[in-house]
């Protein structure tokens, strides 16, 4: 495979202002978080990334967009109150809801299903500086019976929202009735100073920061303001006022507070006097974040340092109890300004984030036993598209498209001696506010499609006549009022050019037809659509407590049409697939003629027509399969859809008597890939709604252990094709694999097995590093286990700091006769804990699936429908394969195929010698920061010779796939400057 590294691409990931968790931190919740936990990422740019924390995955599932001059600066969850179900069928839970702040004086509230504002709430009040959502109603008081009394008549359960603002006032806004509506307003008596912190000490408390050197705390049932805390004159030499950049509560009311000064202070919770200070800043103290059981503060500034403290051993509850300081280390390489910190029993996470883009996951409770974890700053959707027929590529970020033209190589050119490896040959800048939800470049680089969530757009690129550069001319197509105005938050090309799929922000789909025109005319979109029905579904009911998203599991992620265009895939964050097939009807219709009316604005009315009869567009229209053939939910979100395209080699013939072209015909390009968030790769035929045999033969358990523990989740993938192969390269942010699906996957047990496993691992003396090995092994085991949420564990010979010994000696009677007793505590199943069972099952099914793809191996000719050759196979189980000719791509895949292959003397390759069948999957970390791989179509070994021209026999002539990898370090991005320069 021939790559080209690319990092001119412009894409310059923007600072993190804000942090929050969808649900309070919880010691006493079991399992690993609740099924609709969320992390919503607020950045400079106005954007907010949702993730999923996936058990420790980390998924980001979508991203909702921001605008121009636009920028998060803060983010709170509220839940609203449950309600009573129909017919005394329980307590439906209430809706999680998401706001946000940014430098207005206005609060806004996002429509999570649609990825836009929902509504916004402002006044006569001053900027925004900080939000802070109220806590969630619990029941304090007991009845006679000994239980928890419900909510008194009247008494409002939801969640306030508290907001700090610039002229010293605080807003209270009222979430009630699934509405945003100012209450009240809080100002004190004294001077407007800035109010640069909040936090609820209860549900009637509030306390904030301000600027003036002070923390008031009032009472928002009546805004009485109860005290006044004063943090005293600034450093000599510095300023006089001391700005309070955070505060926090603990679980018993202590107050915590950051400032200007580096400093940490603790007050008390109820005569609000000073506690302890501690001084292990050099610079601002910008945020901090508290555990669950009050036990651990975490504090980040403007010196990129964070800082772990803990309460000294003593009784819980003694006032005299100290702080002191954990442990101290940069993780940044900026400030750390926010925190969101999220606990259960078995999960102990805080997230950092700050002007480096990247957000950090510590673990908490487990601090200095396991490793943090850097997410990516990049978007873990490509923004990136190519025309592999002409060698362009294209790029998006915020309100602008790059495109891009990559030369082969200096030969490809005129002039040698201007020769450029790439060229920017067209550039678009989107008018209007919104940034870019979606753009694509269609597979022969004539039509451009782009989308922001308010209109969609598309181009024609021509080339310039006599433009030896080959810059490219960008003409703005007209579109229908209907399709253009509603926005999209995700556009599709087929690969004939003749469909334009476009996913509004509800996620409803809808087909334009794009009608070709001559050299001379613009192409033509007409202007009825085709709403692409989705299969109903069956909505996955959550507890009351776990509060829902609605619909937004629903929400698209992914569509994709076969090579053909007959076919389209569309892939959702429940794991639901559909898949609609284009039709064509009898050509007694007229052309141009659509039979049946659907207007866009028609189409919102579902009792107007009948949604199963489709619209006829030039003889053509978009089925769905029937329910029989719908393909069954998956268990996690789809990241990935792809068709198997089909092989793009002249036949050969096997030793079996096999044609090795013609291997996979019988099976038709509806073979649909599908990559889910879990990392499970499956695939289904689409018409019939079925497993493949390739996917029925290697299910999930066979699946390398390397690929399904990978930490950093998929983004995409691409297809090699060529020469007889079948590979699917996916790619992560920082991670590379291969995989030949003309070979099975060795069973997890097999000697098989543990050959592909040790096959690149050096062997080592025995005799002198028994007990070496040993250590590993047990420090392999302890990172096996279940993490918190953020990293694996540190081995115990890496360990750099000890919160307490692991282990502890028991003395008897004599020293010698003493054990060792793990003080590690081992986790009790409760009732309801559901981790436990979904393992459970995971395991059984597994077992299930080993079991039944060992029978189909066994017995490849009894599978049902196999219309297929059976494989001849070697002695060693694998798939008798003949080997690619490609000295190119040997060359570049050495460590592939196991060993490198000898030449002899005229300087091919020595297949005589190289009889290793080549490797089943390959997988590389060379690559960093990736923010895609693109296809830029195919090169051959055959230099001067023109494609379709025959080659003389005897000779071997071979293709392979072209890519262009994208790479985007962070030592490549422009950075703003740092606070604090000389801090060590």
């Amino acid at each position: 495979m021939d790559i080209h590294r690319c990092r001119f691409v412009p894409y310059n990931p923007q600072a993190i202002n804000a942090l929050a968790f969808s649900h309070p931190p919880s010691a006493d919740l079991a399992g690993r978080g609740v099924p609709t936990l969320r992390l919503a990422v607020g950045r400079a740019n106005g954007d907010i990334e949702i993730w999923n924390p996936l058990r420790g995955a980390w998924f980001q599932e979508t991203v909702l967009r921001g605008g121009k001059d636009r920028s998060i600066e803060g983010l709170a969850w509220t839940l609203d109150p449950a309600e009573d179900g129909p017919d005394g069928s329980g307590m439906l839970p209430g809706r999680l809801r998401l706001f946000s702040i940014g430098y207005s004086s206005a609060v806004t509230e996002w429509d999570l299903e649609q990825g836009r504002p929902a509504r916004h709430s402002s006044g006569n009040y001053g900027e925004i500086w900080c939000i802070a959502a109220q806590p969630r109603w619990k029941p304090t008081q007991k009845g006679k019976d000994g239980k928890w009394l419900p909510p008194t008549e009247g008494e409002f359960t939801g969640q306030h929202l508290a907001a700090g603002c610039a002229d010293g006032s605080i807003v209270i806004l009222s979430t009630a009735d699934g509405d945003l509506k100012f209450l009240r307003i809080m100002r004190p008596s004294t001077k407007r100073a800035r109010v640069l912190s909040v936090t609820f000490q209860n549900r009637n408390t509030i306390v904030a920061g301000y600027a003036d050197s002070s923390i008031r705390v009032f009472d928002i049932r009546n805004g009485q303001l109860l005290r006044t805390m004063s943090l005293g004159r600034g450093p000599v030499g510095g300023p006089r006022e001391i700005l309070v950049w955070s505060v926090k509560c603990l679980p018993d009311g202590t107050i915590v507070s950051g400032d200007s000064t580096g400093e940490i202070r603790f007050w008390d919770a109820k005569n609000y006097s000073l506690i302890q200070r501690l001084q292990n800043h050099q610079a601002d103290v910008l945020d901090v974040a508290v555990s669950a059981d009050g036990e651990t503060v975490v504090s980040g500034g403007a010196d990129q340092r964070t800082v772990v403290y803990r309460l000294k051993d003593g009784k819980k509850g003694d006032k005299r109890r100290r702080w002191g300081e954990v442990m101290h280390r940069r993780y940044h390489t900026h400030d750390v300004k926010t925190f969101a910190v999220y606990e259960t029993k078995d999960i102990s996470i805080v997230v950092s984030g700050g002007p480096d883009a990247s957000p950090v996951v510590l673990p908490l409770r487990e601090f200095g036993k396991e490793h943090h974890r850097k997410l990516s700053s990049l978007p873990q959707i490509p923004q990136l598209a190519s025309a592999p027929s002409s060698r362009l590529m294209m790029s998006f970020w915020d309100r602008e498209v790059s495109i891009w033209r990559i030369s082969r190589g200096p030969g490809s050119v005129p002039d040698s001696s201007d020769w450029q490896r790439h060229r920017l040959v067209g550039k678009v800048l989107v008018q209007g506010e919104e940034n870019i939800t979606s753009a694509v470049l269609s597979p022969d680089g004539k039509l451009l499609a782009v989308a922001t969530i308010s209109s969609v757009k598309l181009f024609s690129v021509r080339r310039k006549k006599g433009d030896e550069r080959g810059v490219l001319r960008v003409q703005k197509l007209e579109l229908p009022s209907g399709l253009a105005d509603d926005g999209a938050r995700l556009v599709s090309i087929s690969p004939d050019s003749r469909w334009l799929c476009v996913v509004r922000p509800n996620s409803d789909i809808y087909l334009a037809r794009i009608v070709s025109a001559s050299s001379q005319e613009k192409p033509q979109v007409l202007p009825d659509l085709c709403k692409a029905n989705r299969a109903p579904r069956h909505h996955r009911h959550e507890k009351a407590s776990h509060g829902t998203l609605g619909n937004f599991e629903r929400t698209i992620r992914s569509v994709v049409f076969s090579e053909d265009s007959r076919i389209m895939a569309a892939g959702d964050l429940s794991g639901c697939v559909d898949v609609w097939v284009l039709e064509d009807v009898g050509k007694s219709s007229p052309k141009n003629a659509v039979t049946k009316k659907n207007k866009a604005e028609d189409l919102d009315d579902d009792s107007s027509d009948d949604e199963d009869e489709q619209p006829i567009i030039e003889g053509q229209r978009w089925q769905p399969t029937s329910s029989d053939s719908t393909i069954p939910r998956l268990k996690s979100g789809v990241v990935l859809l792809s068709f198997r395209p089909q092989s793009r080699s002249k036949p050969k013939l096997l030793t079996n008597g096999v044609d090795s072209a013609s291997r996979g015909s019988a099976a038709s390009e509806d073979r649909l890939m599908i990559l889910t968030s879990e990392h499970q790769l499956v695939e289904f035929e689409a018409l019939k709604g079925k497993l493949s045999d390739w996917s029925r033969r290697n299910p999930k358990a066979y699946l390398p252990a390397d690929f399904t523990g990978v930490k950093d989740r998929a983004m995409g993938g691409v297809w090699d094709v060529y020469d007889g192969r079948e590979r699917l390269w996916l790619y992560g942010t920082s991670w590379l694999w291969m995989f030949d699906l003309t070979q099975d996957f060795p069973a997890p047990d097999s000697a098989e097995a543990q050959d592909e496993k040790s096959s690149g691992q050096l062997v080592k003396a025995s005799s002198s590093h028994k007990r070496k090995r040993e250590l590993e092994d047990e420090d392999q085991a302890e990172r096996r286990k279940a993490n918190s949420g953020a990293g694996d564990r540190i081995p115990k010979s890496q360990a750099e700091v000890f919160l307490g010994t692991k282990m502890r000696k028991i003395e008897g009677t004599d020293e010698s006769q003493g054990e060792w007793v793990s003080l590690e505590k081992k986790r009790q199943r409760g009732a309801d804990d559901e981790e436990e069972d979904y393992e459970h099952d995971a395991t059984f099914a597994a077992a299930n699936e080993s079991n039944l793809a060992r029978l189909r191996r066994d017995n490849p000719e009894a599978q049902e429908g196999n219309s297929e050759t059976p494989r001849k196979r070697l002695t060693n189980g694998t798939a008798d394969t003949p080997i690619s000719d490609n000295k190119r791509f040997a060359l570049v895949e050495g460590s592939i195929n196991g060993d490198t292959p000898k030449r002899k003397t005229n300087g091919d390759l020595d297949h005589e010698e190289h009889r290793q069948p080549p490797r089943r999957w390959w997988h590389t970390y060379k690559y960093r920061d990736i923010l895609g791989i693109v296809p830029l179509g195919h090169t051959s070994d055959e230099e001067g010779e023109e494609e379709g021209e025959d080659r003389e026999e005897g000779r071997s002539s071979s293709e392979s796939l072209e890519v262009a990898v994208v790479e985007r370090p962070m030592w490549d991005v422009e950075l703003p400057g740092r606070y604090v320069r000389d801090y060590e």
